[in-house]
């Protein structure tokens, strides 16, 4: 009875493993290709099997959020590999890309574990996953070209400042919405609840939409974990002491996401070659904080609807076929009340924010688009060297 009952505990034992080995064969994206046509077309295949498809045109939404390279016209000296953040995909980087290839760049974006199908594949994904691709990325960008830049937003930012650190060969950094330190003085708590919460807004509410069509708008407690991680990691690198390459950085002072403070502290205190600039969208810093090698310009734009700049907005141009000002994604959940949403979801006229600011008064939409756009990227371009 005993042996025959082990038997059984034991054949059990087999075929959980071999469904959790099937469960996670099927949810992870493939990683450790030879090179990057072959990164992207397994990347492709991978969501065409796993994405929860937010239109009918699928086509579309696979190329969105598919790693994806631009090329020069000429030959390609330069390279920039560049990496999207928490819960977005590497449409994040469709107008940055175009502009860095019309000036010489071979430019590649990729997709992070977890992303790219839908929020529950966040759920076992880890800090070391996301490292992986950044490395084998960069490395097989190294291959192709004699120099490589590296560019992140939010914790993509992390992840390429952490990579940058380690290997000094990397010439220079673009960062979008560096993601530092978190605003959220409590995000440090994601590291150890995600096992009895994995969700910290549930997935099944009703009121939270739970992605768009080239972004997530729901996150699992385990992907804020690993963003927390990532932070910590820049952290630890940028205390230890300065990074003296070319450093492209543009934040906005309103943003929900990060400790903008600390990022301009950061960059005057730690980025300290001399052709490095920080675009810093707000009011006037402090005295003491705006050096000569930092931009300031005002986010508040009524010719616009403009109240303030967004943690998401500042890689796009007007002209964006999907956030620009007359682009088919409007981001209606911006953490507001459902009325206010409902009319922003109804096509009502709205004003543009960050997250959760609010007006009486007033409909907020998320600010998805940079008025500033092709100043910006004049700016970029000559902390790369260009005239």
């Amino acid at each position: 009875m005993l042996r025959t009952a082990i038997k059984k505990l034991h054949r059990l034992t087999l075929l959980l493993s071999a469904l959790t080995l099937q469960a996670c064969a099927s949810t992870e994206a493939p990683l450790g290709q030879a090179s990057f046509a072959e990164y992207r077309q397994q990347t492709i295949a991978w969501m065409e099997q796993n994405r929860t498809f937010q239109t009918p045109d699928h086509s579309a939404e696979i190329e969105w959020n598919a790693p994806r390279e631009w090329r020069p016209s000429g030959p390609a000296t330069r390279g920039i590999l560049l990496v999207h953040g928490l819960g977005d995909s590497p449409w994040s980087f469709n107008d940055v890309g175009e502009a860095l290839a019309a000036q010489g760049f071979l430019v590649r974006t990729v997709l992070l574990p977890g992303h790219g199908s839908k929020p529950a594949d966040m759920l076992g994904v880890t800090l070391k996953q996301w490292q992986r691709v950044v490395r084998e990325q960069t490395q097989m960008l190294e291959r192709e070209v004699p120099t490589v830049y590296l560019g992140g937003f939010s914790t993509g930012a992390n992840l390429v400042l952490d990579y940058a650190y380690e290997h000094p060969n990397i010439a220079g950094l673009v960062l979008f919405s560096p993601a530092f330190k978190p605003a959220n003085t409590y995000a440090w708590v994601t590291q150890y609840i995600g096992w009895f919460r994995p969700w910290l807004a549930k997935p099944d509410d009703g009121v939270r939409p739970m992605q768009t069509p080239v972004r997530y708008l729901n996150v699992p407690t385990n992907g804020f974990a690993q963003f927390y991680r990532s932070a910590l990691l820049a952290q630890k690198h940028l205390d230890k002491g300065v990074y003296d390459k070319p450093v492209f950085v543009a934040i906005t002072e309103h943003d929900s996401v990060l400790d903008t403070g600390y990022v301009l502290d950061t960059f005057n205190s730690r980025f300290t070659h001399p052709l490095s600039r920080l675009i810093w969208y707000g009011n006037e810093p402090a005295p003491a904080q705006k050096k000569p090698r930092v931009r300031v310009r005002n986010d508040f734009l009524p010719e616009y609807r403009i109240a303030q700049f967004s943690h998401m907005g500042l890689m796009f141009s007007p002209a964006n076929p999907l956030y620009g000002v007359n682009g088919s994604q409007r981001i209606c959940w911006n953490g507001q009340e459902s009325a206010d949403m409902q009319k922003c979801l109804n096509g009502e006229q709205v004003w543009y924010s960050d997250w959760g600011h609010r007006e009486p008064g007033k409909v907020f939409a998320r600010l998805t688009f940079n008025p500033y756009f092709e100043w910006q990227s004049g700016v970029m371009m000559g902390v790369l060297a260009y005239p």
